[in-house]
């Protein structure tokens, strides 16, 4: 089945299979933020030394990532709704890529850069990378009908995981063998070339094709309980994965005298694990329906994986690093069908608030987790700080709405 397209000068017809370009666009856009908002965090032993921060410091310019992004999330949904994702993607993305390119020119060592310096071109580039976030997915819920977009949506969010790998992998060496101004232009060049990606290939359905082009009955979701519980219960489920991702290396260079490698082949195992477990369970959910019954039941998982990398803090590094490993892949193996499940109680209409809300409390926690650490460290030990993450999960599972209406067989086609 064709579906119209808006373009410039008028329309054009693409085929049902445009939806996976559309879809790739996406996943290339969110990878290309998740490549900076992952690998970052890693350069966090090269960081410290290289700025001289304290370990206090060293958290709040960490956490400038996810505040940047939870205050402009909701504002980046509302904006994607009004104007449209293609919109929305270029002007984020090109914005971040120039800031990256800027912070590569002036923001390094090198020029003496302070912490309030870099905490504020952090803050600025998750603010403007959250541009991603809610344009991405609102592509997902126009082109893909209801059948595919647990499994769509779990691709495009595995591009988090993915993307955040590379950067990982890539930043931290980037880091210790040339500097910061490698650190901060590899990303800068990741985001434009997905802008450019966006202006070529992403295209919205003109509104007599595009079924979420009517507005839909009912109240904002920003006035719904329901999706309220449904963001919040995802906010706590993201302590685990921002503690993991955040102070791996500082926990196991300082505990555990290990290099930074390690803890890049650590939090690797958690990204690419759970970008396969989100692709797995976003398929087997459109099948079968009970998202809100497998966001549970990995809240369930996590927390008591969590809870053993506390008592295992002591024990032989394979042992510890096994489970934070697998922490940290639980962590990241749900946000595919919390994403689908929000945007689709939404509507596709106003899937770009939604998911706006729902990013906005996932890394509101990735603001306040990197600066509850140290404080956590402050009073206790690593026990209590991965006790805390096991403590969050746990807390998300009641506050998770209860089984929503399962997807029928025969909702499992494409468009």
């Amino acid at each position: 089945m064709a579906t119209l397209v808006t373009v410039r000068g008028g329309t054009r017809r693409f085929g049902a299979r445009h939806r996976w370009v559309v879809l790739s666009v996406g996943v290339g856009a969110q990878a290309s933020f998740s490549a900076m908002f992952s690998g970052i965090p890693l350069t966090a032993v090269s960081m410290r030394s290289g700025y001289h921060l304290s370990l206090g410091s060293l958290g709040l310019v960490l956490s400038c990532l996810g505040l940047g992004v939870a205050a402009s999330d909701i504002a980046w949904g509302m904006l994607t709704d009004r104007w449209g994702d293609r919109r929305v993607l270029l002007a984020g993305l090109t914005a971040t890529g120039a800031l990256l390119a800027v912070m590569a020119a002036a923001v390094t060592p090198a020029e003496h850069a302070g912490a309030a310096l870099l905490a504020a071109c952090l803050l600025a580039a998750g603010a403007l990378g959250g541009s991603v976030n809610g344009a991405s997915g609102r592509a997902v819920m126009t082109w893909f009908a209801d059948g595919e977009r647990g499994l769509a949506m779990s691709v495009r969010q595995t591009a988090i995981p993915v993307g955040g790998a590379v950067g990982v992998a890539l930043l931290p060496w980037l880091a210790e063998r040339y500097g910061f101004r490698a650190v901060y232009a590899v990303p800068a060049v990741f985001c434009l070339l997905a802008a450019a990606a966006t202006w070529r290939w992403l295209h919205e359905p003109a509104p007599a094709a595009a079924p979420a082009a009517a507005p839909e009955p009912g109240p904002s979701p920003l006035r719904r309980w329901d999706v309220w519980r449904v963001a919040l219960a995802s906010g706590l489920l993201t302590v685990p994965q921002f503690a993991v991702l955040s102070f791996t290396a500082i926990f196991l260079h300082d505990v555990k005298g290990a290099g930074a490698g390690l803890a890049a082949l650590t939090v690797l195992l958690a990204q690419l694990g759970g970008g396969a477990a989100r692709i797995w369970t976003g398929r087997r959910t459109d099948r079968r329906g009970g998202r809100r019954t497998w966001i549970r039941a990995i809240g369930t998982l996590s927390g008591v994986v969590m809870a053993a990398a506390a008592v295992l803090t002591s024990a032989p590094t394979p042992l510890t690093v096994a489970a934070l490993a697998i922490g940290g892949l639980l962590a990241n193996s749900w946000h595919g069908i919390a994403y689908t499940e929000i945007a689709a109680m939404a509507g596709a209409a106003r899937a770009g608030t939604a998911l706006g809300l729902e990013g906005t409390a996932c890394f509101a926690s990735g603001f306040l987790t990197p600066l509850l650490v140290p404080v956590v460290l402050g009073l206790a030990s690593w026990e209590a700080v991965w006790g805390l993450a096991a403590l969050a999960s746990l807390l998300a599972v009641p506050l998770m709405p209860g089984a929503g209406r399962p997807v029928p067989r025969a909702a499992v086609t494409g468009r």
